[in-house]
C-alpha cells in the first residue's frame, strides 16, 4: 500500500508539473523583452524587464478590467441568490415534478452558444443594450445559473433535515432558515459554487467579443487586441496573459479550503 500511495503521488507531480510548466513558460516570457522573447529556441538566459507590464498598464487596461470585475462578480452574486432558493426547493422542500426542472436546467446547456448569439445581438440591438455591462451581467447570470442549481442541489441534499425542521418548529421563515441555518452549513459548497461561476464568467469571450465594443469591453476582449496586423507581440501577451489569470489564481488560492470541502460535500459516498 505505502509503494502504491507513492506511485500514484509520483504520477500527481508530473501531472502537476506538466500542466503547470505552461503557466510558467508564460510568465517567465512576460519578463522578456520582445527581441528575446521572439527567438526561436526562447533563450532562458535573457535579461529580465518589467516593459511588458507597463506598457500593458499604460495602455488602458484598466477599464476593462474593471468591466470583467463588475460583471464577473456582480452575476455571480445573483446566481447565488437565485440559485440557493431554487436548489432548497429542489433538494430539500420538493416541489411537484422536480426531476423535471432538473432535467429543463440541464437542458439549457445543451445548445451550443454560438446558435444563440444572433438572436441575443438582436434583442440587444433593438433594445440598444449593445455595448452595456449590464447586459453582459445578465447573460452571464443566464449561463451560469443552471450549473449552480445543479451544484447547490447537491450540496443541500447534505444538510440534515432534522435541523431544518428544528428551525422550522421554533417559528423561523423560509428567508430566516436560508440565512442562518441553511447557508452557513452549506457555505462551503457555496464557496464552491461561486468559484466556479466566477471563474466562468471572467473567462467567457465570445459574447464579450461580439457584444461589446468600447464602453463594456472586458479582459479577454482586450487580450485579443495584443495580436495586430503588424504582427505578435508576444512580451505583451504574455505579460497580459498574466494579469487577467492573476484575479483566478487569488481567488481560488484564498478559497481552497472551502472549494475542496464544498466540492466533496456533495459527492456520492
Amino acid at each position: 500500500m505505502i509503494k502504491q500511495s507513492r506511485v500514484w503521488g509520483m504520477i500527481g507531480w508530473v501531472a502537476a508539473v506538466f500542466f503547470f510548466l505552461p503557466v510558467a513558460w508564460m510568465v517567465l516570457t512576460s519578463l522578456h523583452s520582445e527581441a528575446d522573447a521572439a527567438t526561436n529556441p526562447p533563450s532562458l538566459a535573457a535579461g529580465l524587464t518589467f516593459d511588458g507590464y507597463t506598457e500593458f498598464f499604460n495602455s488602458d487596461a484598466w477599464p476593462p478590467l474593471i468591466n470583467s470585475f463588475s460583471a464577473s462578480i456582480g452575476s455571480t452574486i445573483i446566481v447565488l441568490l437565485l440559485a440557493i432558493p431554487a436548489a432548497y426547493a429542489l433538494s430539500i422542500k420538493k416541489v411537484d415534478k422536480w426531476t423535471d426542472v432538473l432535467f429543463f436546467f440541464l437542458s439549457t446547456k445543451m445548445m451550443p452558444v454560438v446558435a444563440a448569439l444572433l438572436p441575443i445581438y438582436l434583442v440587444a440591438q433593438y433594445t440598444g443594450l449593445l455595448d452595456n455591462i449590464s447586459f453582459l451581467m445578465v447573460l452571464y447570470t443566464s449561463m451560469n445559473l443552471p450549473i449552480a442549481v445543479w451544484l447547490m442541489r447537491s450540496f443541500l441534499s447534505e444538510v440534515p433535515k432534522e435541523i431544518l425542521e428544528a428551525a422550522s418548529i421554533d417559528g423561523a421563515g423560509l428567508i430566516t432558515i436560508l440565512r442562518r441555518v441553511v447557508a452557513p452549513i452549506a457555505m462551503p459548497g457555496i464557496a464552491a459554487t461561486a468559484l466556479i461561476c466566477f471563474i466562468f464568467s471572467w473567462n467567457e469571450l465570445l459574447f464579450a467579443r461580439v457584444l461589446t465594443g468600447v464602453v463594456a469591453t472586458t479582459a479577454p476582449v482586450y487580450l485579443t487586441g495584443f495580436v495586430t496586423s503588424q504582427g505578435l507581440f508576444l512580451a505583451k501577451v504574455c505579460a497580459a496573459a498574466t494579469v487577467v489569470s492573476l484575479p483566478v489564481l487569488i481567488a481560488g488560492f484564498a478559497a481552497q479550503d472551502k472549494l475542496v470541502q464544498g466540492l466533496s460535500l456533495g459527492a456520492v459516498k
